[in-house]
């Protein structure tokens, strides 16, 4: 790879990225160029992703580019004439793998100078983050943000043919680019963005930074694509962004939300509809009456609160309180009976006390949540609340964490036990990772199932009646197996 001047490229600047601007999104359809239609004959992929399922959808994007140039898809890193790694700058610990891999690859490097190694993903939009990659990773021939995945086939070719290094990262979003193919991960269930972007700004994330703002995909888009999936065979689709219950807040031209876009996807023939993440400060009414109203809407509801003190909620940004969200819970609970909700939640945000933590633990036992990703808090360059004062011991951290994760785990195993010696409908994702003769897959309300039956079932919805709940997964038996007893 060529010594270049990197000054040449984009490189993200967090002054920009913090910006917002009130111009209109603009769209955009991909389509690849025929001099790069074969540039991967006989070469092969291999693609790493980290974090949420935004970046998974975005690395079924980069894989239907590269697809498109006719690379195929390597079961290993070694055997790859390509390696992406698509990055999470949400935690620490996401962003340590990385880096432990980055390290790694330079053995491949020295035996494969050919290898064509690129970064992609959130991680690529913090400055912090390129200048180091540049300093000290010289073996990456490629960093792409989030904004340019349409544009990889171009990167690819710089760096295999020009033998230069790409470095190219938006630092403002780009254009809402629609029909870039895609090598979905799943057979029957896929992800289906609807908006991209945040405009929360909660003190301790990248995200708005890294995603930029919030800009959402045209219906007739999303509608299209969702019956596309139908007509190949998909049972469930789950929607994407940020914050879903902002979708839509961003047209000029058309009053069009979140509830209206559930009860047209409603009428698409998908079986069930999924959505996340949601945002306790934006749900309103219309889209509550569409999760009641609509019978392909699935009744599970993700709503991280993230604590239940509102001082820290308050110094989060967050933009609701402990009672606000428990009248939001209220709502949904009596709109859509029998709803199972799960939250996420972070213990040791600088300036918790153990009277903010028992504000937490009371509200975990106010909300009965089903269920609950818990994490002690993760300091990110770029945010705010990586500069506040942090006096708290981790061991007291830790301690916290274990207690919240007590009472979450028995609001798992009481969420299972309601479903004793019912009948629930089972999509049948795939067999067991222990037993080849066990089935497994989600009900309604997300609970993962495990039952005898033929891999015939696989991809279809089945009825199942529960006979063991488990704190983690339900046991259950076929309906038409027990009628045979």
């Amino acid at each position: 790879m060529k010594d270049v001047d990197v000054t040449k490229y984009f490189k993200p600047n967090l002054k920009d990225a913090r910006r917002r601007t009130r111009n209109e999104t603009s769209q955009e359809s991909f389509q690849i160029e025929e001099k790069h239609l074969n540039i991967g004959y006989g070469k092969k992929y291999y693609i790493q992703t980290y974090g949420c399922q935004g970046n998974e959808a975005d690395s079924e994007m980069m894989a239907g580019i590269l697809k498109k140039m006719d690379f195929t898809k390597a079961e290993s890193f070694d055997e790859s004439d390509i390696i992406i790694l698509n990055t999470c700058a949400i935690r620490e610990n996401a962003e340590h793998k990385v880096w432990g891999t980055l390290g790694r690859f330079k053995e491949l490097k020295r035996n494969n100078p050919d290898l064509i190694l690129v970064v992609a993903g959130c991680m690529s939009q913090e400055e912090v983050v390129v200048e180091r990659i540049l300093k000290t990773y010289t073996h990456v021939d490629i960093i792409l943000g989030t904004h340019n995945i349409h544009k990889l086939a171009d990167y690819i070719e710089t760096a295999m043919y020009a033998k230069e290094r790409v470095i190219e990262v938006y630092s403002k979003e780009g254009s809402i680019v629609e029909n870039i193919p895609k090598v979905r991960a799943h057979k029957y269930k896929a992800w289906v963005n609807i908006m991209f972007g945040c405009n929360e700004f909660c003190t301790y994330c990248i995200v708005p930074y890294t995603r930029g703002k919030e800009r959402s995909r045209l219906k007739d888009e999303i509608i299209n694509e969702v019956k596309e999936l139908v007509a190949n065979g998909y049972q469930e689709v789950t929607l994407l962004g940020q914050n879903v219950n902002a979708y839509g807040l961003d047209f000029t031209d058309i009053e069009y939300t979140f509830g209206d876009l559930l009860k047209d996807l409603n009428d698409t023939g998908i079986a069930r509809i999924r959505f996340t993440t949601s945002h306790p400060h934006d749900i309103d009414l219309k889209t509550m009456e569409a999760m009641r109203d609509c019978e392909h809407v699935m009744p599970h509801f993700h709503l991280p609160v993230q604590s239940g003190s509102n001082a820290v909620i308050k110094k989060m940004n967050r933009r609701y309180t402990k009672e606000s969200y428990l009248n939001v819970l209220s709502d949904l609970r009596e709109h859509v009976p029998g709803i199972s909700v799960t939250t996420d939640i972070i213990v040791g945000f600088p300036s918790e006390t153990d009277q903010d933590f028992l504000e937490t633990i009371d509200l975990v036992e106010k909300a009965q949540f089903e269920g609950a990703f818990t994490f002690i808090f993760s300091a990110r360059a770029g945010t705010p609340a990586a500069n506040f004062p942090d006096d708290t011991p981790l061991d007291i951290k830790k301690q916290r964490l274990y207690k919240l994760n007590e009472l979450i785990n028995a609001g798992y195993l009481k969420g299972n036990e309601r479903f004793l010696d019912k009948v629930v409908n089972v999509l049948v994702d795939g067999k067991s990772k222990y037993d080849d003769n066990v089935l497994s897959g989600y009900t309604e309300h997300n609970k993962l199932v495990n039952f005898k039956g033929d891999e015939s079932l696989i991809g279809k919805i089945v009825p199942v009646k529960i006979t063991i709940a488990k704190t983690w997964f339900l046991m259950g038996e076929l309906i038409w197996m027990l009628k045979k007893k």
